[in-house]
């Protein structure tokens, strides 16, 4: 956990937003800190907007608001800068890696768990997530961190017989959805095998308890759909309609073949990680009676089908699967380790157990790039916090490519475009302090605007 968590670390060290999607979250989060209960974007639209386009809008819904809340209050707590607005996510996925060690040890054993763990504290994808580096990111590592609590505090319902694990559980459900809505629900059917293994439960005790927690999850989601129905019916119908087009549109060009997924695995968690794949599914079918296996099986098989036939599909939508590809990786090491001592090509099967271990080590060098030099703190960013210490009042951007950053980095109202000279005098006259962006191709008809002031801020290119 520690060594996980200097790695989380130095790879959210980047003294800059990530252009997709980390600005957008940053963004919102830094809005949240004034208005928890109104998410937005553009927090004060001068200009006409869409409300559809929720990359430039005012109401954002776009996402659901447990991982911005607790960003916000990062922020609110250690100040607007870019290690604050990670903090969350790398404590909860070194956090994680304790998780994965606790379900691999009820599932199989205390060995298992422990590199399965490792697993998960070097995982490329996991570590590059928690540092926004790539799209999705804080958001899937909440939504993967609540799915494990929730298993967690699922086996602890069975071996304590407390209901108060039961509703903690159900919490966790809750909690997931609020972080990346209904495939939380994959959840329900591990609780219910992990319940049914036990053998401690009538059938009569486990429905009530079921009933339990699924009215706690219920409790804890719910409100939050209610209230933006009621105070954004327009955006919140919108994205709704939108979330469900993912399954049958491709949006932003994100999509990839039936088999995308099976293909990312590959990439994400080593290129060995079929052969584990296929002796779990063996072992399983030998004896399909095994409810832990099954359980296992539910969590990996369920939401690879299902984010397969979605028309949408990107790496990360399939994250919460990985401790569970964990396991079972971490399962058929150790059977390979033993059968590899009776055997005559021994050399062969420790050269495979090596490159087990050696592989994920291999793509999370590849993604946390400890040896490359680059510019983890550019110009552009220093320009933006500069120009912030101006304290400028009721202030406008024009002309400034990165307009959610610069929003983040100041409390100005920032526009990639230009307006129209009638509008700016418009804005003038009402009060605001207009600036635009020289980008050595202003014309002399803005430049003559009197009560603009041309601003000469760095090039936006991150090195």
């Amino acid at each position: 956990m520690v060594c996980g968590l200097a790695l989380r670390f130095y790879t959210a060290s980047d003294s800059y937003l990530h252009p997709w999607d980390e600005r957008y979250h940053a963004l919102v989060a830094k809005n949240l800190i004034s208005h928890p209960l109104t998410p937005t974007l553009v927090d004060n639209p001068v200009l006409p907007y869409d409300y559809k386009d929720w990359t430039a809008n005012h109401v954002w819904v776009h996402k659901q608001p447990l991982p911005l809340w607790a960003m916000a209050g990062s922020m609110w707590l250690f100040g607007v800068n870019e290690m604050a607005l990670r903090l969350p996510s790398m404590l909860l996925s070194t956090i994680g890696i304790w998780l994965c060690f606790f379900i691999g040890s009820y599932f199989f054993n205390r060995k298992t768990g422990y590199l399965a763990a490792f697993f998960f504290s070097i995982n490329g994808l996991i570590i590059e997530l928690a540092s926004g580096r790539t799209a999705t990111d804080h958001i899937d590592i909440f939504f993967l961190f609540f799915v494990e609590l929730a298993i967690v505090f699922s086996i602890l319902f069975t071996q304590k017989q407390a209901t108060i694990y039961n509703v903690l559980a159900g919490i966790s459900v809750g909690a997931a959805i609020l972080s990346k809505w209904l495939p939380a629900l994959i959840v329900v059917p591990i609780w219910l095998l992990i319940v049914m293994d036990s053998g401690k439960m009538t059938a009569k005790a486990v429905f009530f308890q079921l009933l339990i927690l699924l009215a706690t999850c219920i409790l804890v989601f719910l409100p939050w759909q209610l209230y933006i129905y009621h105070a954004f019916p327009v955006e919140a119908a919108w994205e709704a309609s939108f979330n469900v087009k993912h399954l049958t549109e491709v949006l932003e060009k994100n999509t990839g073949p039936f088999y995308y997924f099976i293909e990312r695995i590959r990439i994400n968690y080593g290129e060995l990680i079929y052969l584990p794949m296929i002796w779990f599914l063996w072992m399983f079918i030998k004896n399909p009676g095994d409810k832990k296996r099954l359980a296992i099986a539910i969590w990996v098989i369920v939401p690879l089908l299902f984010f397969s036939i979605a028309k949408t599909k990107m790496q990360a939508y399939i994250l919460f699967i990985s401790p569970a590809l964990f396991i079972i990786t971490a399962e058929f090491f150790f059977i390979l380790n033993d059968y590899r001592k009776s055997h005559k090509l021994n050399w062969l099967f420790s050269l495979i157990l090596i490159l087990f271990i050696a592989l994920p080590v291999r793509f999370m060098i590849e993604r946390v790039k400890p040896f490359e030099q680059k510019n983890r703190n550019p110009d552009w960013v220093i320009d933006l916090r500069k120009l912030n210490d101006r304290k400028i009042s009721k202030g406008l951007l024009f002309n400034y490519d990165r307009p959610i950053e610069a929003m983040f980095y100041t409390d100005l109202t920032v526009y990639a475009h230009i307006a129209g000279r009638d509008e700016i005098n418009v804005l003038i006259k009402d009060g605001f302090q207009v600036m635009v962006n020289d980008d050595n191709k202003l014309t002399d008809d803005i430049k003559a605007i009197k009560g603009i002031t041309i601003e000469k801020l760095g090039r936006t290119h991150v090195d």
